[in-house]
């Protein structure tokens, strides 16, 4: 694994990943695999993003969250704390993901939706409009939510 400064910000990327010179990489930020980072975007602290994650826009990706398998980051969407995106998972539009929150699988967060704590969104779940996931709310299966609305424990299918 060769990895090398990014001309803007000094994080490390690795030579099979690929990020934009328009695009930020803090000195302790890693981008390694075959991620991208585009547009844009900005990696700093000690955030990683690896595999063939996607970062893109005007995305942030901060303090000690991963972004890594074939997840995307996009629009103005903000991933930070000790967040994880992964697997296909796709976070966008002004979404806001902090503390210890997990957006996995195939699952979709978009609109001006907050997720923090340590709310778990995953399978094929989408959320988007004002939703705010915090606590431990957890939001799987095929689980469409887009409203103003507070999560804070279990909410899943029936089907």
């Amino acid at each position: 694994m060769a990895f090398k400064p990014h001309p803007n910000g000094g994080g490390l990327v690795e030579h099979t990943a690929y990020v934009a010179d328009t695009a930020y990489i803090g000195k302790h930020a890693v981008v390694g695999h075959r991620a991208r980072v585009l547009d844009n975007a900005r990696i700093h602290d000690y955030a990683q993003v690896h595999g063939y994650a996607n970062v893109t826009c005007d995305a942030h990706v901060f303090g000690d969250a991963m972004i890594f398998g074939n997840a995307m980051v996009y629009g103005t969407a903000y991933v930070g704390g000790n967040a994880k995106v992964y697997e296909r998972a796709k976070v966008f539009d002004n979404v806001r993901i902090h503390g210890s929150a997990m957006v996995f699988g195939y699952a979709q967060v978009s609109g001006n939706a907050w997720v923090y704590g340590d709310a778990r969104i995953h399978g094929w779940a989408c959320v988007s409009g004002s939703t705010l996931l915090c606590d431990n709310a957890l939001v799987y299966d095929a689980v469409w939510i887009y409203c103003w609305c507070t999560i804070r424990k279990r909410f899943r299918s029936l089907s």
